[in-house]
């Protein structure tokens, strides 16, 4: 169980696992995907799912004597569920973190995933009690930061790094979201943001940099029309993940 974590919203991380998810799939995989982020479900959109069409799937039986039981939706290869689905999808989920931790941890005990190779989840990012709660609730086996080239992003992922430490959950490697602009008319590569000091980066702390991803209109638009880009092609954005992926099974090999 891998987790995808940040230490601030913003930095593309629930794209990060959608693809990254994709890409395991595209090994050959069997492959779930939990969006954890109860206050900010964003996973359901960007796989082109809703509780209004999708809700009938959310409940059914699966094995004799269990009873009835929710089972993920199936979507482009990937078992999913989300938080997302225990509400309506306008709805806020107005619980405090305890209650709201321990809603999610129960969901998610229930879920039958069936047989799974991997099974990627999208933490709310930061270092609050429901974070805190799940690192210690869902047995992960590692983590992946995604930060972007800020200051601010480093600072709020050193933090997640003492949080998964404190729980004795890996940090294999970070991904650089966002790390560059590639100019449509003259190809130029222009940086988003400011250069980060080298010893402020997550990357001083010991965190293999596994990939830098760099940002493009069409993982944006892919995100924004629920067709996630690894989903519909192999090459160019698509590749890049593929290698995203290769880099995460090496990593762990060598924890």
């Amino acid at each position: 169980m891998l987790a995808v974590a940040s230490g601030k919203g913003g930095v593309g991380k629930s794209t990060i696992a959608v693809a990254l998810a994709l890409a395991f799939s595209r090994m050959g995989f069997r492959v779930g995907l939990l969006d954890a982020d109860l206050y900010g479900p964003d996973i359901p959109r960007m796989m082109g799912l809703t509780r209004t069409a999708d809700a009938k799937s959310l409940t059914v039986w699966t094995r004799p004597g269990f009873g009835r039981r929710p089972r993920p939706i199936e979507r482009y290869g990937l078992e999913v569920w989300s938080a997302q689905f225990l509400v309506g999808e306008g709805q806020a989920l107005s619980f405090p973190a305890g209650l709201a931790g321990l809603l999610l941890a129960r969901s998610f005990g229930a879920v039958d995933w069936g047989e799974l190779d991997w099974l990627i989840v999208d933490l709310p990012p930061g270092t609050a009690d429901i974070q805190q709660q799940l690192v210690t609730q869902l047995g992960l086996d590692g983590a992946l930061l995604v930060v972007t080239p800020q200051d601010v992003a480093h600072l709020d992922a050193k933090k997640v790094c003492d949080m998964f430490e404190r729980g004795n959950v890996p940090v294999i490697g970070g991904v650089e979201n966002m790390a560059s602009l590639a100019c449509p008319c003259c190809g130029t590569t222009i940086d988003l943001f400011a250069a980060t000091p080298e010893e402020r980066t997550v990357w001083a702390l010991g965190v293999p940099r596994l990939a830098r991803v760099p940002w493009s209109p069409e993982i944006r638009q892919s995100s924004a029309s629920g067709s996630p880009i690894v989903a519909e092609r192999s090459d160019g954005a698509g590749a890049m993940f593929a290698q995203l992926a290769d880099a995460v099974l090496l990593a762990f090999s060598e924890c």
